[in-house]
């Protein structure tokens, strides 16, 4: 059985060239994440973000990582994962 806290429901998704992004949002914890993956290099990132910041951050992922990890100084990491749905 999965923990209700793992359940997440895609509220947007495209793929372009190989590029798959997903919007998620968990009902019970209130969390919104992007997650990003690229199918080519089997690898992907996800970001976790404010509800204000849910469609600019689908819709520009790469620049809002980018943005995220300078105003922050904090290091965005590739890892190998699949999106979850």
């Amino acid at each position: 059985m999965t923990p209700t806290h793992d359940i997440w429901t895609d509220l947007a998704d495209r793929e372009s060239d190989g590029i798959e992004v997903a919007l998620l949002w968990n009902r019970a914890t209130g969390r919104v994440k992007v997650a990003v993956r690229d199918t080519k290099l089997s690898r992907g990132f996800e970001l976790d973000v404010d509800g204000a910041d849910a469609l600019t951050a689908f819709q520009h992922p790469f620049a809002y990582a980018e943005n995220r990890r300078v105003a922050n100084r904090v290091r965005v990491t590739t890892t190998d994962l699949q999106l979850q749905t």
